[in-house]
């Protein structure tokens, strides 16, 4: 994996699955989301689908993703042209990002929290942090190929190719968000330190399509993983945008927004129902003769440290 590139990535997983997910249900479009980078990733297959003529979407979910690398947050001290050659220097060709320093970085966006916190608590006092769910998933980091790395450290983080109609160049087609006509959920964290709200908000501007942006309380995981059943936290919806443009900034999306209880999941099950077919009975076998289950989930990659 240390030579894949961010075409790779493209191409033969998000193209790839789309394509498996096709041939296992017969349908021929799909309602589709991506996490973080995972949506990056997502918007930029369906472009280069989409330049192909092809668009198998029936709605595309952004969650705390960034399409305008504009507003990065802290983030921003950290690209420059000296760091991005050096590392095309150091892993463009081949090697690998380690997964562990990647969460060092994030962890130091947020040190009185992630860091400090722990140094007091575990090295000082010799307190056994409690179990926490999330933060232990959070805290299984994955590597990343160097080609890959490199490619997206340079073309979105510092030049910001994405919003530049064919600027970025990926899988031999030009990037263009503005095919990306599907409809739209996007979903920003208030207290998101990894992708500001701002910068989550900011893809309202580039997708030509019908969009809801709503915004969840907390920050970049537990925002995002909060299950109803526990009804916690709130969330933010504006109602009245549906045929009309959305305001330059997300402080003038939230002036005329609404605080709802609870989770957001609620708001997207029911945004996502407008946009799926009728409901069907959940097969009784995985995979298929072409595509057979490899094992039961959740899969020996899940359990393998980076």
């Amino acid at each position: 994996m240390a030579d894949k590139t961010w075409d790779d990535y493209i191409e033969h997983t998000v193209i790839k699955a789309i394509a498996v997910v096709q041939d296992l249900t017969g349908a021929k479009t799909l309602n589709t989301l991506g996490f973080c980078v995972g949506g990056t990733l997502l918007a930029t297959a369906l472009s280069v689908l989409a330049a192909r003529g092809e668009k198998p979407a029936a709605s595309m979910t952004l969650l705390t993703s960034f399409l305008d690398f504009s507003d990065t947050g802290i983030l921003d001290i950290f690209i420059d042209e000296e760091t991005v050659t050096k590392r095309e220097q150091e892993m463009g060709k081949g090697g690998l990002l380690k997964g562990q320093e990647l969460a060092s970085t994030f962890s130091f966006l947020r040190p009185n929290d992630l860091v400090w916190n722990y140094v007091v608590g575990n090295y000082l006092k010799g307190e056994t942090p409690p179990p926490f769910d999330l933060l232990y998933w959070n805290s299984d980091s994955t590597n990343l190929p160097g080609p890959f790395y490199a490619w997206y450290l340079r073309n979105t983080y510092f030049e910001n190719r994405l919003i530049q109609p064919d600027q970025a160049q990926v899988c031999g087609q030009g990037i263009d968000l503005r095919r990306l006509d599907m409809p739209v959920y996007l979903y920003g964290s208030r207290e998101d330190h990894i992708v500001p709200i701002g910068g989550a908000y900011a893809s309202t501007h580039y997708l030509p399509g019908p969009k809801r942006f709503v915004m969840g309380a907390s920050g970049h995981i537990a925002g995002v993983i909060n299950p109803p059943a526990k009804n916690k936290r709130s969330f933010w919806t504006h109602d009245g945008l549906l045929d009309q443009p959305f305001p330059a900034t997300q402080p003038e999306w939230l002036q005329g927004a609404t605080e709802r209880p609870g989770s957001w999941w609620t708001d997207w099950s029911d945004w996502l129902k407008t946009h799926a077919g009728k409901q069907i009975a959940a097969p009784s076998n995985y995979g298929s003769a072409k595509y057979p289950a490899i094992e039961p989930a959740p899969g020996r990659y899940v359990l393998a440290k980076a």
